[in-house]
């Protein structure tokens, strides 16, 4: 088997909407699994002299010292400059999201250190479905349901319609040494439990899921898109109301526009979508509503602002 370079160019330039220069310079998240290690040695073999690698140690197990260690000796063998970025302080609360929170961090002070433009992950087609199977089961509207974006401003994940296995086939040919990660197959993390299910599955097509994301992710871009437009026309603020002129749309562009209204008031709040889905329902009979310290009132036009303060007895 010969690496497949042309498949990994097409889908990297894809993503970057052009051919890429040689003055393009890549940066490759590796953890030292097989997915990642293929990346490394695709962009490394597509792109040689433009990539520097760099691998996360978050200190969660004392075998990931070796891990970043074993990365490192194969990007010495291969010419690729490689990073080992450690956390200053121990990662606290929800491990997971601080630790994601915190590699992220990283890796983009490390890129513009470095002065690398691009930062590329080894999300695949089997990552994605996992990920719209999540959200499907926490009630995700469009926007979570696009999964995995193939590129966010300066991130790329060329990999989202290439299979696990085909990656594990590529590093292997590659010669590339790998390890696993044991919080991948604990049950006790959602990703890692249905994992474990789809392996038992044999119907379902990761590259078909991959798609549907990708539609849906496009498709959320496009509403966006619209939203920006039908903002700029129809909402106003005076002070601190705001007003939204005209309300004769579908339902989801009314979400999305209350949703704005609400955010240029207080931009921390996060409204549940059964409270958003209320709101919509009590706006149209005319009546008000309030979601936070905001007071929204419907009729022919809504409106948002700071809700009075209760009155205390006394």
């Amino acid at each position: 088997m010969q690496l497949p370079l042309t498949r990994f160019t097409a889908d990297l330039e894809r993503l970057l909407g052009r051919s890429a220069a040689p003055r393009d310079r890549f940066a490759i998240a590796v953890s030292g699994g097989p997915d990642s290690m293929a990346l490394l040695a695709l962009a490394h073999a597509a792109f040689p002299g433009q990539i520097e690698a760099a691998t996360i140690d978050h200190g969660f197990r004392p075998e990931a010292a070796g891990e970043a260690a074993m990365v490192a000796r194969w990007c010495g063998e291969h010419g690729i400059p490689h990073s080992i970025l450690r956390p200053a302080a121990p990662i606290t609360g929800n491990l997971q999201s601080a630790a994601r929170a915190e590699r992220y961090r990283l890796l983009w002070d490390w890129c513009d250190e470095r002065g690398l433009a691009w930062l590329m992950t080894a999300h695949h087609a089997d990552d994605q479905l996992e990920t719209l199977l999540m959200r499907l089961n926490r009630g995700s509207g469009l926007a979570g349901l696009g999964g995995v974006r193939g590129r966010s401003d300066r991130l790329l994940r060329p990999l989202l319609l290439w299979r696990r296995s085909e990656l594990a086939d590529v590093a292997r040919e590659a010669g590339c040494p790998t390890v696993q990660d044991p919080s991948n197959s604990d049950p006790r993390f959602d990703r890692a439990a249905i994992r474990l299910r789809l392996s038992e599955t044999d119907w379902l097509d990761s590259i078909s899921a991959s798609r549907s994301a990708a539609a849906l992710a496009e498709a959320e871009k496009a509403l966006e898109w619209a939203v920006d437009g039908l903002e700029a026309q129809y909402v106003d603020q005076s002070g601190e109301e705001i007003r939204l002129s005209r309300i004769d749309f579908p339902r989801e562009i009314q979400r999305r526009l209350l949703l704005r209204m609400l955010a240029r008031l207080d931009p921390d709040l996060s409204p549940r979508g059964d409270a958003i889905d209320q709101a919509l329902v009590q706006l149209a009979l005319g009546k008000k509503y309030t979601i936070g310290g905001l007071l929204l009132s419907g009729g022919n036009a809504w409106t948002v602002k700071p809700a009075p303060p209760r009155r205390t007895s006394g």
